[in-house]
């Protein structure tokens, strides 16, 4: 079967760094690699990812992960590995990774909830930011909203719109019902993501303590088994929708931001931001 994410180890352009390896970050990723864009995707480890299915982050547990016809592999881009790859995965901090000889710009798909964001433009051709908590001139050069509502809205100037309120069960971005951690402790299930469940069934423990469905659906969503979890992140994901059976692959809102960052990214190449002075200086010594 051919495979749209392998090119020839030959070709060994800069790739751009992906912050992120859930549903959203692995879309972008995804339609880069599809246009021809080397592209280097990063494990947060501040978030474990929920929907794995429409991810490449089991890449870094499996060495290689499939999605949408193309292919993930993991590598080590600080030790000269290179997989012949366009799409990448690794787990290494993502800060020894900021850097204009390694990649071309950075897209920041991590979509932390509730912290301040640092400034990655640095000395890279470009940074952009998906969803809250960017400001265009002082965090990044352009970002990309992710609200259901807003979905694909590039921002040029001011700051992405804010977060929604949080709450330790919720709606999801496409109507699936999130469940937050209740204490903080290892994740324990013996579930799989596309089983239908009763409402109130148990679908874990986390940290000794039985997790239950919150209501009746298929699970969308579920965070690795022997996950280290800290009260308050996302565990679980059930879909009640009766028409909600799609639990792998890119989903539409996903596809809908990866299209404009992509649209983004082609245009910050055509028209790059100008260095400042002081990364000239830095280049030249």
């Amino acid at each position: 079967m051919h495979d749209r994410g392998q090119t020839s180890p030959g070709l060994a352009p800069k790739p751009v760094l992906v912050l992120g390896t859930d549903d959203i970050a692995s879309a972008v990723g995804h339609a880069l690699a599809s246009a021809g864009v080397q592209v280097l995707l990063v494990r947060d480890p501040e978030a474990p990812v929920l929907r794995r299915t429409a991810s490449f982050d089991d890449a870094l547990e499996l060495g290689s992960f499939r999605l949408d016809g193309i292919t993930a592999y993991v590598t080590n881009p600080l030790s000269g590995d290179r997989t012949g790859a366009l799409l990448a995965v690794t787990d290494l901090p993502a800060d020894t990774l900021l850097d204009p000889a390694l990649i071309a710009g950075v897209i920041d798909a991590r979509m932390r909830r509730g912290q301040r964001r640092p400034d990655l433009r640095g000395d890279l051709g470009f940074a952009i930011g998906l969803g809250a908590g960017f400001t265009v001139g002082a965090n990044v050069d352009i970002a990309v909203e992710t609200a259901p509502e807003s979905a694909g809205l590039i921002v040029r100037g001011g700051t992405t719109l804010p977060p929604p309120a949080e709450s330790s069960l919720l709606v999801g971005d496409e109507g699936q019902c999130l469940v937050r951690a209740p204490r903080s402790g290892l994740w324990w299930t013996f579930r799989d993501i596309g089983e239908t469940l009763e409402a109130g069934a148990v679908v874990g423990l986390c940290a000794g303590r039985q997790v239950p469905a919150p209501i009746a659906g298929r699970l969308s969503g579920l965070v690795r088994r022997g996950t280290q979890m800290r009260a308050g992140m996302r565990l679980l994901e059930v879909d009640p929708r009766p028409d909600g059976e799609r639990f792998e692959g890119i989903s539409p809102l996903a596809a809908t931001i990866a299209a404009a960052t992509v649209g983004v990214v082609h245009e910050r190449w055509q028209s790059p931001r100008q260095s400042a002075r002081h990364e000239v200086l830095k280049w030249l010594t």
